[in-house]
């Protein structure tokens, strides 16, 4: 094994748990993470928290009334796309059972999950709650078996974790840097991946020789 490949690498992951696209890329950054550690690379990942809409009920709507008001009669045809997308990466989509909600309670647990080096497993949890289980990502109880799941252990309940000013801070620290939509990949001080990439091209961006 090379000294390179023994080298930590560093990446910074902007996303929202109710963004499509970065539950896309996660799923593709995830497999190529997974290549480059199972050839010897420390790769550590640091998640920021965006909200597409921090306006968005806490309680919770129908993710279908969403789409109709946003995107009128091209909704279905965008469902259909984004499902057929997500089918070819092995992602079982249900947007008819999703419910749009405020994501701050669930970066929090995600934050949480980054203190006891579990976020990358919450953060699989959380998204396959919201666009396959249709689970409430908003509700407390709700996020206190997500946590569970993922092997993470509330703040409420004596677990490690910030608190709301402090994810409250690192939203308003992601806008000031005119951050307006995700996901956002960098590796290292790489330059930004935008979008959902494919695995190679983070996997290109994972490599030792970079």
């Amino acid at each position: 094994m090379s000294a390179d490949a023994d080298r930590s690498t560093r990446v910074e992951f902007v996303l929202d748990l109710i963004c499509v696209h970065s539950y896309l890329a996660f799923t593709r950054f995830e497999k190529a993470a997974a290549r480059r550690r199972a050839d010897g690379r420390t790769i550590e990942v640091t998640f920021r928290p965006f909200q597409i809409d921090a306006g968005a009920p806490e309680e919770g709507e129908p993710l279908t009334e969403r789409h109709r008001r946003d995107f009128g009669a091209a909704a279905e045809e965008m469902v259909q796309r984004m499902t057929g997308t997500a089918a070819r990466d092995g992602l079982s989509l249900d947007f008819g059972r999703a419910v749009f909600v405020n994501t701050f309670r669930a970066h929090l647990l995600l934050a949480t999950a980054q203190r006891q080096g579990r976020a990358e497993a919450a953060a699989e949890r959380l998204f396959r709650a919201y666009f396959s289980e249709g689970r409430n990502i908003g509700d407390p109880d709700t996020l206190d078996e997500l946590a569970a799941d993922a092997g993470v252990t509330p703040v409420t309940a004596g677990g490690s974790g910030p608190g709301p000013d402090e994810v409250a801070a690192a939203l308003l620290a992601v806008r000031e840097r005119g951050v307006t939509s995700v996901p956002l990949v960098r590796v290292d001080d790489g330059p930004e991946l935008s979008g959902a990439r494919s695995e190679d091209e983070y996997l290109d961006a994972l490599s030792p020789t970079r």
